[in-house]
C-alpha cells in the first residue's frame, strides 16, 4: 500500500480548500495518508479531521519563517526520506507548481503536473492531464518507485469523512536559512477578493465590456453569485483588469462549478483556461461565437441589457 504525503497550505484559521481536495484524492489511492503543514499551527491541522485525515506532521525549522521554495522543498525531501513516503500530492496552484518539480528531482520521482483524474486500472494507477491547450487528455503511467503529482484545483471535490482528531507529530527538519536561496519577502493581496483559481464561481468579462468603467457589471454579478471576477486576455492587455484575474492559456486555468463568460468570443487560448469548468454559461450577442460550442447554457444578447437584469434577479432569489 502506498504511503502518501499531502502538502497542506494554511489559510487564516484553517487550511486552503485545495488541501481538503488533496486529502480526498489521496484516499482514492491509499488509506495510509499523512499531511504536512509548514509554518502553520495545530488548530489549522485539526480542521482536516472533517475530511478524514488521521495523521499529520507539523514542521519546525530554523531561520526566516517566510516562504522559501528551496527551503520548503528540502524540508519535504527530508520528511519523505525519514518517514518512507512514496507518493506526494500538491495542488497545481502557484505554490504547488513551484514546489512539486523541486521535490520530484530531489527524490528521483516521476512527476505529473496539473492532474485532473487518478485512474485505478486493475490496481495499477494512471494519471490524466490536459494537453494541447485542453484539446486532448493523456493518461500517464509512472514506472518509478516514487510519484509526485500536482492536482488541478476544483477538480477533485473535497468529501467530508470525519474522524475524531488528527494525530499531529512535530518534525524537526534540521534546515537553516542556508537552504532559503529563494524566498518571498512580501505579498501584495487583493484583500476581500476571491482568487479565480480556487473559486467555485467565476464571472469573466471580455472585450465587449468596452472599457474599465463598465466592469462593475461583471463585479456586481460576481458579488451577487458569491464568485470571483475573471477577465480575458484582451481585457488584461488593454489594462482594464490586473493579470491576476486573467483566465486562459497565458493566464490561470480554472475549474469552477460555474463559469460565466460575458462578452467573450471563445478563442482557443481562453477555452484552454476554462473548458474544464463543470457548468459554463455564455452571454454574447453574436450567436455564432465559438464560446457557445462549449457552453452548457447560452444567452444571445447584449451584456449591457442582460447583466443588470440577471444580477437583480439573483439578488431577489437570494432574498
Amino acid at each position: 500500500m502506498s504511503k502518501i504525503l499531502v502538502y497542506l497550505e494554511p489559510n487564516n484559521n484553517s487550511l486552503k480548500r485545495v488541501s481538503y481536495e488533496l486529502i480526498t484524492a489521496a484516499h482514492k489511492i491509499s488509506e495510509n495518508v499523512f499531511g504536512v503543514l509548514i509554518g502553520g499551527n495545530e488548530s489549522q491541522l485539526q480542521t482536516a479531521a472533517e475530511f478524514g485525515l488521521k495523521n499529520a506532521f507539523a514542521v519546525n525549522f530554523d531561520g526566516d519563517k517566510n516562504y522559501s521554495s528551496t527551503q520548503h522543498a528540502e524540508i519535504i525531501n527530508r520528511l519523505i526520506k525519514s518517514e518512507g513516503f512514496d507518493t506526494v500530492l500538491f495542488s497545481a496552484n502557484a505554490t504547488g507548481l513551484e514546489l512539486a518539480p523541486r521535490v520530484a528531482v530531489k527524490i528521483d520521482a516521476g512527476y505529473v503536473a496539473d492532474c485532473v483524474a487518478i485512474n485505478n486500472e486493475g490496481g495499477k494507477y494512471s494519471y490524466s492531464k490536459p494537453v494541447y491547450a485542453g484539446k486532448a487528455v493523456v493518461k500517464t503511467l509512472i514506472n518509478t518507485e516514487n510519484v509526485v503529482l500536482s492536482l488541478r484545483p476544483n477538480v477533485f471535490t473535497a468529501v467530508k469523512n470525519p474522524v475524531s482528531t488528527v494525530s499531529v507529530t512535530n518534525f524537526d527538519a534540521g534546515t537553516s536559512s542556508a537552504e532559503a536561496k529563494v524566498k518571498v519577502t512580501s505579498i501584495a493581496r487583493n484583500e476581500g477578493k476571491l482568487d479565480v483559481l480556487e473559486a467555485d464561481i467565476v464571472v469573466s468579462g471580455g472585450r465587449a465590456v468596452k472599457g474599465p468603467e463598465n466592469y462593475n457589471l461583471i463585479e456586481n454579478l460576481a458579488q451577487a453569485l458569491g464568485g470571483a471576477v475573471g477577465a480575458s486576455r484582451a481585457v488584461v492587455d488593454a489594462g482594464w483588469r490586473p493579470h491576476a484575474e486573467q483566465v486562459g492559456q497565458t493566464g490561470k486555468t480554472v475549474s469552477p462549478t460555474l463559469y460565466v463568460a460575458c462578452g467573450i468570443s471563445g478563442a482557443v487560448q481562453h477555452l484552454a483556461g476554462m473548458s474544464s469548468s463543470k457548468v459554463i454559461l455564455a452571454i454574447n450577442k453574436d450567436k455564432e461565437a465559438p464560446i457557445f460550442k462549449v457552453a452548457d447554457y447560452g444567452l444571445v444578447g447584449d451584456i449591457f441589457e442582460i447583466l443588470p437584469k440577471l444580477t437583480e434577479k439573483i439578488k431577489q432569489m437570494k432574498g
